[in-house]
């Protein structure tokens, strides 16, 4: 059989199956690239998922905070776990509403990305360096967008970088629409939008409803596993956990992700809607609140927090020293006997595009920098660099 064959056999049985997705779903043929290619044998989303997991932002997320950052447990949740249980959850919604599982997952594993090391604790203090020096704001789901579009340069469709926009998880919706209308060039200005107008963000709606799926499974992911997590390490007890919401949502992670997952299935089947009951909405608000009260602002989720905040401002000024006097639109020269943080930081921009050397202020790329580090890396940085250690 010719090669030209399997392909349009496999063609055809990838249509075939687009045809079993609600009228609501995001079929394959609709995706938009930023640069077009040709086709291959994967279905367009799919394509994603590959280009995501093998991307360099999504190894990095082996070593990056979710909650607990200075915590000596190895069963406690990081980030490469996070965005696969938002992933399993999303594809779990999205098969029972015949949604795209493959937009879904390359959504969902791409959509933290642009975390910070030390989780929205860092992501708050690039923001703050980002507003003293003048150059607009840093959000993560943004930053996400801007990692594989920009800096790593992946061709991913535009309904995969607008879920990832659109994630926000930290603001919970009764009901999440899409907007069906949106367009590349929309997506494009909201991107920049976000850099630029302080708490834009919180206004993005996303364009697929497969983007809205991933958006709510967020939440789900973490609320009740940050739960389990702080009760591993002895923050909270199970029995703190308030009576009016255990009685609704469960009092572990498996009955909280199964009730609310079953819920919204239930809200939401041939709707261009997602949507919560009244009571099971309620609930949800409620624990969230709870969780920000006695585990994100608990003393071990905070634990070395003043420290980190002069340790990433120091960074950033080390890194901006560094770069001075430097013509790092061209290559710079790296001679052996160079410090390993100050080789780390010359590759890191030599290996840029001349469109993003071009295109980006010197201390935007510092922030970049900074942003892709892990945990780990960033420790490493500023045991080199500074005469304080945090651990």
């Amino acid at each position: 059989m010719k090669e030209k064959d399997i392909f349009e056999d496999v063609k055809s049985i990838m249509l075939q199956q687009e045809t079993l997705l609600s009228e609501n779903a995001c079929k394959a043929h609709k995706c938009i690239r930023l640069h077009d290619e040709k086709e291959d044998i994967r279905p367009a989303f799919f394509r994603d998922i590959d280009r995501i997991i093998h991307s360099q932002g999504y190894t990095r997320y082996i070593d990056k905070t979710q909650v607990y950052s200075f915590t000596d447990n190895d069963h406690i949740t990081h980030r490469v776990l996070h965005v696969q249980l938002v992933s399993k959850i999303a594809r779990t919604i999205g098969r029972a509403l015949r949604l795209n599982e493959d937009l879904i997952e390359a959504i969902a594993l791409g959509h933290d990305i642009g975390h910070t090391p030390f989780g929205h604790t860092g992501e708050k203090f690039l923001n703050e360096i980002c507003k003293k020096e003048h150059i607009g704001y840093f959000c993560h789901n943004a930053q996400s967008v801007r990692i594989l579009k920009d800096i790593e340069r992946v061709n991913i469709s535009i309904q995969t970088f607008d879920g990832i926009l659109a994630h926000n998880g930290e603001l919970l919706l009764n009901k999440y629409e899409p907007n069906n209308n949106k367009t590349k060039e929309d997506l494009l200005e909201e991107l920049n939008n976000v850099f630029n107008v302080e708490g834009y963000s919180k206004f993005i709606k996303a364009m697929t409803l497969e983007a809205c799926v991933v958006r709510l499974s967020d939440v789900i992911a973490y609320i009740g596993r940050d739960i389990e997590d702080a009760i591993t390490i002895g923050v909270i007890d199970r029995q703190d956990i308030p009576s009016q919401i255990t009685k609704v949502l469960g009092n572990n992670n498996s009955n909280i992700v199964n009730t609310l997952i079953l819920d919204v299935i239930k809200n939401s089947v041939d709707k261009n809607y997602l949507q919560f009951s009244k009571d099971i909405f309620k609930a949800l608000i409620d624990l969230r609140n709870w969780n920000y009260q006695k585990i994100y602002d608990s003393e071990e989720a905070c634990k070395n927090k003043k420290e980190l905040e002069k340790a990433f401002s120091e960074m950033y000024s080390i890194y901006l020293n560094k770069l001075e006097g430097k013509d790092y639109k061209n290559k710079i020269e790296i001679s052996d006997n160079l410090p390993y943080s100050e080789k780390n930081l010359y590759e890191y921009i030599n290996l840029r595009s001349a469109e993003y050397k071009n295109n980006t202020n010197v201390k935007r790329m510092i922030i970049d920098y900074i942003a892709g580090q892990t945990d780990k890396f960033f420790l490493r940085e500023c045991a080199s660099n500074l005469d304080e250690h945090l651990v």
